[in-house]
């Protein structure tokens, strides 16, 4: 049986599911040597239509969660499609204001401005599934996102045909006259801020321990690592080699750029821990409304999408019917949580199964509704009895 499976069909509650979240997280710390550890964590997939990107407003639990910190060294478990490069910056900088030893553990995915978080680590911890991302800048205008490289890329092309052919193509007179030169400078600038934030923060940590050529055993040089953290935000920041923002960067593709990652795969003790954890977390992400989760072994913070309620009902329901659809066969229940003891029971409808199996009359399939019950119980506060 597969963790997830393992994990499902314990059909943990809300609060069992936290405590066990907990639980792997004191693991990793313990084999980790008893680093602080702190989570910062979106819903990629965006159920709720959430604000799951980095953003200003994850300053100040950031800040809160690392205040409860104690150690000398931080690992920190990072899960984010991405954001807001000037918010990174920030957050960084309370980290090292704090922390001379910081590593960044990517269990999943970490992209654009989670990549560019990830170069501020002394180390950092990936699997074979994981994946960082372009950090290429996007832009907005006139509601149509696209890529500051790629922009840019355009119009040097442009410049180039005109230079070549000593005329402008006038297919490219609208789209020209549609670009101002602020633009121009803000993509400029938005590429550069990217790029100089992962050679600076490359240069100053993670290149920081690398003394000397593992092929050859002479020393780096300043320069090469200067050179070297050059290379790999210009590699990073270039749309025209990823074509697209949302492409995984492996390690493979960062170890061929000369970035060295350790992989948490090779220590069999570590990787489980991290994958339970991680798959912990997906479960919780996918059974409830939350949004993005800030967490360490003793405290956490979590932000959840506002349940729509139905105003002529009771803020504080009781009593929630389950549409329910069998997988298999398609057939239809209505299933009654009763979320207080005193709710009658509605011999119309099914009762939500204490052990979470639902077994479907006509095809008589086992349907597991942990998801449904921890979904219940985050949203409401109560139990299911």
């Amino acid at each position: 049986m597969g963790i997830y499976s393992e994990y499902l069909a314990k059909g943990f509650t809300f609060d069992q599911l936290n405590a066990e979240r907990k639980t792997q997280l004191k693991r990793i710390q313990k084999i980790r040597g008893g680093r602080d550890i702190l989570v910062f964590a979106s819903d990629i997939q965006n159920r709720q239509g959430s604000p799951v990107s980095i953003d200003f407003s994850d300053i100040q639990p950031f800040k809160d969660q690392i205040s409860n910190l104690k150690g000398y060294a931080i690992d920190i478990i990072l899960e984010t499609p991405g954001g807001i490069g000037e918010v990174v910056e920030d957050l960084i900088k309370m980290v090292r204001a704090k922390y001379d030893d910081m590593a960044v553990i990517i269990p999943g995915t970490a992209k654009s401005a989670g990549t560019i978080f990830s170069m501020a680590g002394d180390d950092i911890l990936m699997s074979t599934s994981s994946s960082l991302g372009p950090i290429d800048a996007q832009m907005m205008s006139n509601n149509k996102r696209f890529s500051a490289d790629a922009f840019l890329e355009g119009l040097e092309k442009i410049k180039k045909e005109v230079a070549t052919t000593g005329k402008l193509n006038p297919a490219y007179i609208p789209i020209l006259q549609n670009i101002s030169p602020g633009e121009i400078q803000n993509c400029e600038n938005a590429q550069n801020f990217s790029k100089t934030l992962v050679r600076d923060w490359l240069q100053q940590y993670k290149f920081a321990k690398w003394i000397t050529h593992s092929s050859t055993g002479q020393p780096v040089t300043s320069q090469e690592k200067h050179d070297r953290a050059h290379e790999i935000a210009d590699q990073l920041c270039k749309h025209s080699d990823w074509l697209t923002h949302g492409r995984s960067v492996k390690i493979e593709d960062l170890e061929k750029m000369g970035l060295k990652i350790s992989n948490y795969e090779l220590n069999e003790d570590l990787n489980d821990a991290i994958t339970r954890y991680y798959t912990l977390l997906h479960i919780t992400l996918e059974s409830t409304n939350m949004y993005k989760l800030f967490e360490t072994t003793d405290t956490q913070i979590m932000r959840f999408a506002s349940p729509q309620v139905d105003p002529q009902q009771d803020n504080k329901p009781t009593n929630v019917i389950v549409n329910y659809e069998c997988p298999k066969c398609k057939s239809k229940y209505d299933i009654q949580a009763r979320l207080d003891a005193k709710v009658p029971v509605d011999k119309t409808k099914v009762q939500f199964p204490k052990n979470n199996i639902f077994v479907c009359t006509s095809c008589r399939t086992s349907n597991n509704l942990s998801a449904a019950r921890l979904q219940i119980e985050s949203q409401t506060g109560k139990k299911i009895v």
